[in-house]
């Protein structure tokens, strides 16, 4: 099965993968500002989340064999790849694998090293939604609410929300596969995984992910690599300040 993408413009092709729980529309601004430079932008969905294939299987091995289908099925060579978060750990598993298929990499705030699991309250917010009850987005918010204090993390995580049939909304994320596989999520890239390439990390000032001792593991895998860092900005970074990230990452490119 080949994942969902919306395609957007004309020229070299760049990737985008999104964050454990979102979609590619997420990054359908900033998508468009990149188009405008010259690049073919791919918003892809990975499994188990936006409109790609649902499946019991959920890791990095089986997330960057799903990329290179697809980018054999749209026929591209010596894209661009930029993830966030556990699309960054999607795009450091496909690089280090495939090298020869990927031109540069972008990482956004994600390091080749292991994360604790820490998405249990925003799984068990989700997990509390009873469609059978709940019958609009402000009903669904309502319950989140008791869960999710911040406004944007559930705005973000409501994006989830479609219409099933008609007067029954779900989820279009795998909840039960994600909620079983968490621990997969925040695992490190193998030791003797190395991509060569020119490679960008991106960093938010107020986020925790890349701290100043990763750049240790970050030039072991990557040699040819250099961190940034956007001002203003947490884990979130190319949402709170996309500014200064989109600045950034075309000066990479």
């Amino acid at each position: 099965m080949i994942l969902h993408s919306q395609i957007i413009g004309e020229g070299t092709p760049f990737i985008i993968l999104h964050g454990f729980l979102g979609m590619g529309d997420n990054w359908r601004t900033l998508g468009n500002r990149f188009s405008e430079l010259g690049y073919q932008i791919h918003l892809v969905d990975q499994r188990n989340h936006g409109r790609s294939f649902h499946d019991e299987d959920f890791n990095y091995t089986l997330m960057a064999q799903d990329l290179d289908k697809y980018i054999n099925h749209h026929n591209l060579k010596d894209i661009i790849l930029l993830g966030h978060s556990m699309g960054g750990k999607t795009a450091m598993e496909f690089a280090t694998t495939f090298h020869d298929k990927v031109g540069k990499l972008i990482v956004a705030d994600i390091a080749p090293k292991e994360y604790p699991s820490h998405h249990q309250d925003i799984l068990k917010a989700l997990q509390s939604l009873n469609f059978s009850e709940i019958k609009s987005r402000g009903a669904a918010d309502k319950v989140l609410s008791e869960y999710i204090k911040e406004i944007g993390t559930r705005q973000f995580l409501l994006k989830n929300l479609y219409w099933v049939e008609k007067g029954k909304l779900g989820l279009r994320i795998n909840l039960p596969v994600l909620s079983e596989k968490i621990n997969e999520i925040g695992k490190a890239l193998a030791l003797d995984k190395v991509f060569k390439g020119a490679t960008l990390f991106v960093r938010g000032d107020k986020s925790g992910y890349i701290e100043n001792l990763d750049e240790i593991v970050i030039n072991k895998h990557f040699p040819n690599s250099k961190i940034e860092t956007v001002s203003n900005a947490g884990h979130w970074l190319h949402a709170e300040n996309p500014d200064e990230f989109y600045q950034i990452v075309t000066n990479f490119l």
